[in-house]
Formats: C-alpha cells, sequence, structure tokens
C-alpha cells in the first residue's frame, strides 16, 4: 500500500479519481478485523474523534426530538451568514437522524409576485412550527439584513424598517411560547474564497454555486456593515444572536448542535461537560458586536 493509492480515505488504484469515505464510516469500521475482501485505508485521528462525536449528539438529539414531540414543544433554529459558511452541511447533520414527521428545514426561494406585494414577514409565518415540531430555517427572514440591501434587493427604507420590525417580531414569537435560536456563521474571506474553487471543481457541490455567489468577495467589505447594524439592532435578551466561527466546518457542526441541545432541557441527557462549546468556535452576540466595534475602521481584522 502506498500513499498515492490510499491516504485519508481515499482510493485511487481503480478510477484515477479519489474516492472520499463516506461520514461514519471511519468510526463505524474502526475495529473491523482484516478480511480476504477488506482494503485498509489511512484515515486521521481527527476524523475518527469527529465522527465518533458526531454520533454522540446526533443520538442526544433523537432524545430531544422525541421530548420535544412529548411536550408539545415549538422549537425553532435560524441558521445565517455569508455564503459558503457552512449553514447546509450542519443542518444536514442535525436532522440525518431525525424523523421528518417532526423535523422540518426550510429554504425558500426568491418571493413570488405575489409575496412581494405581502407583509415581509408573511411568506415565512406559515414556515413557523406548530406544536411538537423542531423548524430549522436555512437562511430566512434576515435575508433583508444583508443579502437583499447589498444585492439591491430591497430598497434602503425597506431595510431600515425591517431592522426596526425585526425585534417585535421574534419578541412575539418567544412570549408566546416559542423557543427561538438564531445561529449566524462567521467564515473568513480567505476561506470563503477557497470554498468557492472548491465548488467549482467538485460535481456534487456545483448545485450550490449562484450569481450571488460570484459578487460575495467583491461586497465583502458592504456584507460586514450590513452584519454590523443587523446585530446592533437585532441582538436582544429575548433573541439573542449565536456566531459559530465556521472555518473550520466539522468543528462548527459539533459546537452548534452542543449549544442547542445545552439549552434544552430533556430527559436522559448526557453530562453537562460533554455539551460544553468551544470558546473560540461559540461566540455571543454581544462579544461579536464589541469585536466588530473596535475593528470597524480596520476591516481587514473583522470576522466574516
Amino acid at each position: 500500500m502506498t500513499a498515492g493509492e490510499k491516504k485519508d480515505g481515499n482510493d485511487t488504484e481503480k478510477t484515477g479519481e479519489p474516492v472520499r469515505l463516506h461520514e461514519g464510516t471511519a468510526a463505524k469500521n474502526l475495529h473491523k478485523k482484516e478480511k480476504k475482501n477488506r482494503r485498509a485505508v489511512w484515515i486521521d485521528e481527527e476524523t475518527i474523534e469527529y465522527e465518533t462525536e458526531l454520533k454522540t449528539l446526533q443520538i442526544e438529539l433523537m432524545k430531544l426530538q422525541l421530548h420535544i414531540k412529548a411536550k408539545g414543544m415549538r422549537v425553532l433554529a435560524i441558521f445565517e451568514g455569508r455564503d459558503a459558511a457552512g449553514k447546509g452541511g450542519t443542518i444536514k447533520r442535525i436532522t440525518e437522524f431525525l424523523n421528518p414527521r417532526t423535523t422540518r428545514v426550510v429554504a425558500l426561494s426568491k418571493p413570488s409576485d405575489t409575496e412581494v406585494t405581502q407583509w415581509y414577514f408573511q411568506r415565512y409565518v406559515s414556515h413557523l412550527p406548530a406544536a411538537g415540531e423542531l423548524v430549522l430555517f436555512d437562511r430566512s427572514w434576515y435575508n433583508r439584513a444583508m443579502v437583499e440591501p447589498v444585492m439591491g434587493f430591497c430598497t434602503d427604507e425597506q431595510h431600515k424598517r425591517f431592522l426596526k420590525d425585526v425585534p417585535l417580531f421574534e419578541q412575539m414569537l418567544v412570549k408566546d411560547g416559542m423557543i427561538l435560536f438564531k445561529f449566524y456563521f462567521s467564515v473568513s474571506k480567505e476561506e470563503q474564497a477557497r470554498r468557492f474553487e472548491a465548488r467549482k471543481t467538485d460535481l456534487l457541490k456545483q448545485y450550490k454555486l449562484s450569481p450571488v455567489d460570484s459578487l460575495a468577495q467583491q461586497h465583502w467589505d458592504q456584507y460586514s456593515v450590513k452584519k454590523f447594524q443587523m446585530l446592533n439592532e437585532s441582538n436582544r435578551s429575548i433573541s439573542p444572536w449565536t456566531i459559530v466561527r465556521s472555518d473550520n466546518k466539522k468543528k462548527a457542526r459539533l459546537n452548534c448542535m452542543k449549544h442547542l441541545l445545552a439549552h434544552i432541557d430533556y430527559p436522559e441527557k448526557i453530562a453537562a461537560e460533554q455539551l460544553k462549546t468551544d470558546p473560540e468556535i461559540v461566540i455571543s452576540g454581544i462579544d461579536e458586536i464589541q469585536h466588530m466595534e473596535e475593528h470597524l475602521f480596520k476591516p481587514v481584522l473583522l470576522r466574516g
């Protein structure tokens, strides 16, 4: 076995192209014994640790889902961030083994001609969780906070009105009994550029490319300004933002799951120590605002 043939889960011997192992395969087969029709591959220790911890957290999410259903809870998690920040991959891992009857992912396309004429929040209200449901928004009403004003999809007046209205809207949801999580995935400019390039050559990721992506790097500073405005206006004690540093996708996924699980009580929950988040990965909204205030005139030091 040579390094060129098999390395880090890739096999080029038969096809000439690297074959990546499906996530979870390494941990599942870690203690398998050698057999005639089995092939050894090299996997780094970090991957094994990640897959093992991921499985533990996914089991906890299944416990949580049963509790949400049994208690008739309504849980909403919003995932925001720049393009290629890792929102979709995290949502995929959260929902992978959950019952789709009580867990929904909402990823709305651009509004229809009719929806454009409606109250801005109207198209989102129909997708909010009912009793016993966990709903995850892959982008949400916060499109109007960053993407729309930067790309010219809304007017300055619409943007300003949204920033004034959104804290009141979310206050109504929480006071009505909904549990609301707001995650902002923060990726660096360099890492975003690298991920965009990877999408161009990976056939399984090319569907993610969009015309807006090509302008994300060009409008980086404008997005930073809108992010600062968004956090200042909508980070409230009743509906705070949780920032997830996502240059390392695996750490971002695990820490996001931990934060979600740690903030809802449910039966047979694992020890709190196992759900403790990394302070370098998970940052409060208020700390992110402070960071941005300190570096607002040094854009190169701002997080994504």
